[in-house]
Formats: structure tokens, sequence, C-alpha cells
């Protein structure tokens, strides 16, 4: 090969290393917790109370409002997703469109969760172990265990083999 092409792509991945340990850096800096094997591998934003379990990798995700977000292990994220935690008050306020008072939202995403690319999170919503998000689903209520929806609002499109699941989480074969 050339040399020249062999420095260029030598170059390329050491940069895209640097540019994960410093989305890295900083998302840890922005969350009350986070566990072991943390890694972002593009730019990510964590507002309000947010906890993250072992192994979770994001590649582009923003947690924005003043809301609690629980993420287990082993979870996974395509880019530009985003995850909302809270509203303005529009019924009871004093103003309108909307008031100043906020309601706060709690999002928990159990363990093995994987999200495509564009997944949007609203509400007070539990996803369940094992779920898988489809690209592009706006997810606005309870998401059952092993589900793999997708669409907006998100349905259930299917689940996963839920006996393969289980063997391979028994066996610890974690991406």
């Amino acid at each position: 090969m050339n040399i020249v092409f062999l420095i260029y792509k030598s170059l390329r991945l050491y940069i895209r290393k640097l540019k994960s340990e410093f989305y890295t850096f900083k998302a840890k800096q922005q969350v009350v917790h986070y566990g072991k094997n943390t890694y972002c591998g593009g730019p990510c934003s964590f507002c309000g109370t947010v906890s993250l379990g072992d192994n979770c990798n994001f590649n582009g995700m923003k947690i924005i409002g003043l809301g609690s977000v629980m993420i287990g292990n082993n979870f996974h994220s395509g880019i530009e997703c985003m995850i909302i935690t809270s509203n303005h008050d529009y019924d009871t306020d004093i103003c309108i469109p909307y008031g100043d008072n906020v309601i706060k939202k709690k999002i928990i995403i159990e363990d093995n969760v994987w999200f495509g690319n564009r997944v949007l999170i609203t509400g007070n919503v539990t996803i369940g172990e094992g779920a898988i998000i489809g690209a592009g689903t706006v997810v606005t209520k309870n998401i059952p265990k092993y589900a793999i929806v997708g669409g907006n609002p998100a349905k259930i499109l299917k689940y996963r083999n839920i006996d393969h699941y289980l063997e391979l989480k028994n066996n610890k074969m974690f991406h």
C-alpha cells in the first residue's frame, strides 16, 4: 500500500479515538453516576439527573430537561437520539401558550436496550429489558421486555427470540 495512505488512515483512527475520549470525558462530567466502560463515539449532552449502568455506548445522545433518566447495563444508541425529561405546564399555569412551571418526567431504560438512529423518548416511560427501538421511533408509552418497536408513535412489531436472548444473557455474551 501507499505509505501516504497508511499514514492518513492511521491519523484518522487516532483522531477518532481522541474525539471519543473527549466526548466520553465530557459526558461523565454531566451525569450523577456512570458505570464501567462508558463510551461516547459521538457528541453527547446530558441534563437533569442521569445515571448510567455498565457498558453504556452512545453515538450521539441528547438528554434534555429537568427530570431523571436511569439507563441500565449494556445500552447502545445510534446517532442523533434524544430523551426529553420535562415539559412546560400548559394546563394549570398562568400564561399561554405555556407557563413557567416545569413538569419533570422519569425515564427508565432497563438492561440490554438498543436504540437505532434518531430515536425520541418523551414522558414518564419505562423501556423494558432487551427492547430494540427502531430508527426514527417516537416513544411516549412504556415498552415491554424483549419488544422490537418502530414508528410514530411506537408500535410493537414483534418480540425477540426470548430463549435465544436468555441463553446469550446467561452466557454473558454482551457487545
